[in-house]
């Protein structure tokens, strides 16, 4: 099941498969409602996302032409619909003006409550924090009922194994469960009565899989998201409470936002092309100049957001693994295009100087041992080459002489990237590079070519102490899960295993 779930989110950005997600809770919860499984007007649930989705795109817009910054459709939406299900459906008189006051500030929260132009909060969260404490009108989760229990934990699963955060979610629910059993005990109350009421009458799912784990509020790093996810978890249950002060989920989440901008400031750059250069038949680097300086290593990513006319359904925001190193003044990113490709990378080829992209939310632990005496193992697949071309530049311009195999697998020698920066790595750091070709009609003499897929005899023969590296394996989703599964069956640990975080190539 999973593996179906896999290949048809792999064809979809994570923000398009959130913003299903949401319209269909919305739907699910419209339906429940017209046949009285939720104790709300069908009506009132339509009317009032109608009015969050309409202020919410209206304020963002005015608001991004204010600041000059720009705007992703997705995002206000997003917001809107996550709201319309943690805000109770009441359309009608003061009802209205509560939808408006927390859109307007949900939406102001981007732009003001910033730090180097990156916002702290999550933006649904805070609006809510803030009308508490105006309006004094808070959210009351209805989403978190029994009814809805079923469809909000399958899609979150599917969300949580799309952006592979599932450490995360599982140190959430774990700190969460374990908090409500020690807040029942030292209150005398029922333990079994409060687990009962966490699962079933809580915002504990839809807030861990939803509003925990969007990426700009959280942190870059699998360790840090951990920590982060336990301090919420923490302060989730209603118990929680400092004196007479008791935290509510909205306030545990921003309270953890803070946490994460302190633990990993976050980044927000404004790059401009430099320069274009074809790296193989179906691929093309994209070099650009920062407006200023940042810290990364080499390996890790950024979300790329570029505005651009008519956005088709796939949006205007990606994903790319850095292809260039820290030790290079610019910063690359390697893109893979396609016949029927997306609106976005058609704007990518037309983008120059006067075209306005933003680089945002360094993130990753897909990155190098800091033991430069451990052995390693590279294995990408297309255009997967990306951040070993990062890593690869590292090594050269540090000079360090680590041991590392690279398997490279393409269609064809045509779909080849950076050749010439491996074979210098050879030569300067003792780099070994194998091509695999699965185009059965290749035809070379170069003795680093070989014919076919990566299979467990060539790593063997390729890698003999395969058992004694840590593998970093870069491609498409179906790719990496068959190379886990090969390097597992050939007894390397899962531990010594890393997997690229690699969304899809819409």
């Amino acid at each position: 099941m999973f593996k179906y779930f896999d290949s048809l989110i792999d064809k979809i950005t994570m923000y398009k498969l959130l913003l299903y997600y949401l319209l269909a809770l919305l739907a699910v919860a419209t339906g429940l409602s017209l046949f009285g499984g939720l104790h709300y007007k069908p009506l009132y649930i339509v009317i009032a996302s109608v009015i969050l989705v309409v202020s919410c795109w209206t304020i963002n817009k005015i608001l991004a032409a204010i600041f000059n910054a720009p705007t992703n459709n997705e995002s206000s939406i997003i917001t809107a619909l996550i709201l319309a299900l943690i805000i109770t459906p009441n359309p009608t008189g003061y009802g209205i003006t509560f939808l408006l006051a927390v859109s307007g500030l949900s939406m102001a929260s981007k732009y003001i409550l910033t730090i180097n132009k990156k916002h702290i909060f999550n933006p649904a969260a805070i609006g809510i924090v803030l009308t508490a404490l105006g309006p004094n009108q808070t959210a009351s989760w209805w989403v978190g009922t029994a009814a809805m229990l079923p469809f909000v934990f399958i899609g979150g699963i599917i969300i949580t194994r799309k952006v592979r955060r599932s450490r995360m979610i599982f140190s959430f629910f774990g700190s969460t469960f374990i908090a409500t059993i020690v807040y029942s005990l030292i209150s005398k109350a029922s333990v079994t009565t409060s687990l009962h009421d966490l699962i079933f009458s809580s915002s504990v799912f839809f807030l861990g899989f939803v509003m925990l784990t969007e990426p700009f509020t959280s942190p870059p790093t699998a360790k840090k998201q951990t920590w982060y996810a336990a301090i919420v978890g923490f302060l989730l249950p209603p118990q929680a409470h400092v004196f007479s002060f008791y935290t509510t989920p909205e306030i545990a989440l921003s309270i953890g936002n803070l946490f994460s901008y302190i633990v990993s400031p976050k980044t927000k750059l404004f790059p401009t092309i430099v320069q274009k250069v074809r790296t193989a038949s179906s691929s093309a680097d994209f070099i650009f100049k920062t407006d200023r300086e940042f810290a990364y290593l080499p390996g890790q990513y950024m979300e790329w957001t570029l505005p651009h006319q008519k956005t088709d359904f796939r949006g205007n925001r990606r994903i790319f693994s850095l292809a260039s190193s820290p030790t290079e003044s610019d910063l690359r990113i390697g893109v893979k295009f396609f016949e029927n490709g997306s609106s976005f990378k058609r704007a990518l080829l037309e983008i120059d100087e006067n075209s306005q992209i933003v680089a945002s939310q360094v993130a990753g632990d897909f990155v190098m041992p800091k033991d430069e005496g451990q052995k390693l193992a590279f294995i990408a697949g297309g255009i997967g080459i990306t951040p070993f071309r990062s890593m690869t530049k590292y090594l050269i311009d540090m000079q360090q002489k680590r041991t590392v195999t690279l398997i490279y697998s393409a269609r064809s020698e045509k779909e080849i990237s950076y050749k010439k920066l491996f074979d210098e790595a050879k030569k300067s750091i003792g780099l070994k590079t194998i091509y695999t070709i699965s185009d059965s009609d290749m035809v070379t003499t170069d003795p680093a070519f070989r014919s076919g897929l990566i299979t467990a005899e060539l790593i063997k023969s390729e890698i003999p102490d395969f058992i004694e590296r840590i593998f970093y394996i870069s491609g498409t989703h179906q790719m990496v899960e068959a190379m886990q599964k090969t390097l597992t069956d050939l007894g390397v640990s899962r531990h010594q295993i890393k997997r690229d975080f690699f969304p899809g190539y819409v």
